[in-house]
């Protein structure tokens, strides 16, 4: 019983270090590029939806249609910059 008891204490002792851990992990995970990119891809599929829907209206609103696309391409290109941060081509 004695054991015991010693060992709860000394997980209890650790148990705000290791919350802490784990909240930074947790924070981490949320900032990574990994993250970033499945945030990226999903913002860009968003928009691709919107601009859809925006082009089928009568009439269509060409400057909010032009500027859709304008941020979807930045989309893009973020896309691509993180893809390739991720996963570098190797040279041949």
């Amino acid at each position: 019983m004695f054991e015991v008891g010693r060992c709860l204490e000394s997980s209890l002792v650790h148990a705000p270090t290791q919350r802490a851990a784990v909240a930074s992990l947790m924070q981490e995970n949320l900032h990574s590029p990994h993250r970033q990119l499945i945030e990226l891809r999903i913002e860009h599929a968003d928009l691709d939806n919107m601009i859809d829907r925006l082009a089928e209206q009568s009439p269509v609103d060409e400057l909010s249609l032009r500027r859709l696309k304008k941020r979807r391409l930045l989309l893009r290109d973020q896309i691509t910059r993180l893809e390739t941060l991720l996963d570098p081509k190797e040279p041949a």
